[in-house]
């Protein structure tokens, strides 16, 4: 499938947008928050050896130093500044800085990969939790096969469903209790649609199985664009959720403080079915009622 500049230059730009949303709130996440590093620093089981044996101190006294604890605090930020810097990268990459995408854009989705094995790890090594981030973790991979390679367009976008598929449907292992469904997916409905605790887990469940059909559904060429709207809408309006369903008028810094980044870093599940949705329908204008007028494209 061949794309003129201006529909090639609309996907970039959807890519960038939602790469830079990314960096940008994981950066927050380890400047003035934290990131689950610890699951593995702390780990006994893996580490004892190497901290007792290399470094001479006992497994006690590592985990309780205060030392130890600030260097980890410290890297974590440092983490926080590199993560800064990707997102900077991603404003002003352009296709002669093929170098520059390697270690910011690849860089950085490696970080986000190695992150998306500690929060799998933290969570008792639930596949689900890892295969969650996915849409996070091969977003700034999207972007650079977009600005530095030849791949075929048709490819990318396999690449780009898949990740939907895997994001949405390990979501939907969550909310329809496979897994054990977070508190937090209890209290962000109840806020957000002012309903009770029984009326929020039928929301949730029913929500999970639309995450399956729709994982499903992006893959049938007949129904594939309808269902591509349902997880931008869905996708966006689940990014909010992280806001409004913890928002305090009266504690209103705080508020946007605590949960923006959680915001920034779920913006791409809107936005990576956005950037199919164009593939399939490079004409598209979504401000003049034409979201649903013209046919898809075939790619070939």
């Amino acid at each position: 499938m061949m794309l003129s500049d201006i529909g090639k230059q609309k996907l970039i730009t959807i890519l960038k947008i939602s790469a830079f949303a990314i960096f940008l709130g994981r950066a927050y996440q380890h400047i003035f928050w934290d990131a689950p590093y610890r699951a593995f620093l702390w780990d006994e089981s893996v580490l004892q050896g190497v901290v007792e044996n290399i470094f001479g101190v006992t497994w006690h006294d590592y985990v309780t130093s205060l030392s130890v604890d600030n260097a980890i605090s410290f890297s974590v930020k440092g983490i926080g500044v590199l993560y800064l810097l990707c997102a900077v990268v991603v404003l002003i990459i352009k296709p002669n800085m093929k170098k520059l995408g390697k270690v910011f854009l690849l860089g950085g989705s490696f970080g986000l990969f190695i992150l998306a094995i500690l929060y799998c790890k933290e969570k008792f090594f639930h596949v689900g939790q890892f295969f969650e981030y996915m849409v996070q973790f091969i977003t700034p991979v999207l972007l650079y096969m977009m600005l530095f390679t030849t791949t075929e367009l048709k490819k990318i976008r396999l690449t780009a469903l898949i990740a939907i598929a895997l994001t949405f449907s390990c979501h939907g292992l969550y909310a329809i209790g496979y897994y054990p469904r977070p508190g937090n997916f209890i209290d962000m409905t109840i806020n957000t649609l002012s309903i009770g605790e029984p009326g929020a887990h039928m929301m949730l469940k029913i929500a999970g199985v639309m995450d399956f059909v729709v994982a499903i559904a992006i893959f049938i060429p007949r129904i594939s664009y309808a269902a591509l709207v349902y997880a931008c809408i869905w996708g966006g309006l689940t990014a909010l959720a992280r806001l409004t369903g913890h928002f305090h008028v009266e504690f209103l810094w705080n508020s946007f403080h605590q949960w923006t980044w959680e915001v920034l870093i779920r913006l791409p599940h809107a936005l990576i079915p956005l950037f199919v949705m164009v593939i399939d329908r490079p004409e598209i204008r979504f401000f003049k009622g034409k979201v649903f007028r013209n046919k898809p494209q075939t790619i070939s």
